[in-house]
């Protein structure tokens, strides 16, 4: 099911399917900017964690940050299905902006804070999963080199080259289904 874009879209979409219709897991697949040298066009990501420069987590009203991380259970199952199926995967943490094309290149500092790749939607998933106690996961494929030299896929790539993240959620989601029945936590 499609949720939009941006946080403000994933944050009311996560949030209805969380709390109105019980959903457990979410597993967003979507694209991603590279901001780190070591992924490359089509490599998959894994988003262990969500950086952001959005005010999405300041609703909670708490005095410092929430860590947006995404559900180890998810993460692990997702690693496993990886190597099962050879498909090369890159966990680390991404950047969740406001902005895609950013004219200020800012989405680079984050790369020098471990972040991988920049995107828009993780950290507004992670936080409402955190929040209400639900499991969420974002698995990206590489479509544009934010640095330099820069690089995109064309929409046709785009089209024919996100299989093997979509093979990752559809098999982890099975995997995760035939566990013991995991209570969220």
């Amino acid at each position: 099911m499609a949720s939009g874009m941006g946080m403000p879209s994933m944050g009311i979409y996560s949030y209805e399917l969380f709390k109105m219709f019980d959903v457990q897991n979410i597993i967003r697949i979507g694209s991603a900017g590279s901001i780190s040298p070591g992924c490359g066009l089509r490599d998959i990501v894994a988003g262990i964690g969500a950086c952001t420069n959005s005010s999405f987590g300041r609703q909670y009203g708490l005095d410092g940050d929430i860590a947006a991380v995404c559900s180890y259970d998810l993460l692990s199952l997702t690693e496993k299905t990886a190597a099962e199926s050879g498909i090369p995967l890159k966990i680390g943490s991404l950047y969740s902006s406001d902005t895609f094309y950013d004219d200020t290149r800012s989405a680079l500092g984050w790369a020098k804070a471990g972040c991988l790749a920049v995107e828009m939607e993780a950290a507004a998933l992670y936080l409402t999963a955190l929040r209400l106690g639900k499991r969420a996961l974002a698995i990206c494929t590489i479509s544009d080199l934010c640095y330099e030299p820069f690089d995109a896929l064309d929409a046709e790539q785009r089209q024919n080259s996100f299989t093997q993240m979509m093979v990752l959620a559809l098999g982890s989601a099975v995997k995760f289904e035939n566990l013991p029945h995991l209570e969220a936590k």
